[in-house]
């Protein structure tokens, strides 16, 4: 199992058309997510950041499609990045 984070450049006009988006696809995709943003604002631009904990290693293709489907790229500045981590032995 992984993590998944995907974090993106939002347009401050852009913002209250997109959380809705993703709102909706993370309660369609079917697994617990959350969405952050960074608390400042620069040259109009928010950083956005989707939290997908504990999915199968097959979770990143099926979102990529979901976002796709649910038109995000339009609203977004530039690629949804995104970042795996995996979880490591536990210290003592």
């Amino acid at each position: 199992m992984i993590d998944l984070y995907v974090y993106y450049k939002v347009r401050e006009a852009d913002a209250p058309t997109l959380a809705p988006r993703v709102c909706a696809l993370q309660a369609h995709i079917g697994v617990p997510a959350q969405l952050k943003r960074r608390p400042d604002v620069r040259d109009g631009m928010q950083t956005w950041m989707e939290i997908y904990p504990n999915v199968d290693d097959g979770f990143p293709a099926r979102l990529d499609l979901a976002a796709r489907e649910a038109g995000l790229d339009g609203l977004i500045e530039g690629a949804r990045r995104v970042e795996i981590f995996m979880d490591l032995p536990t210290c003592a």
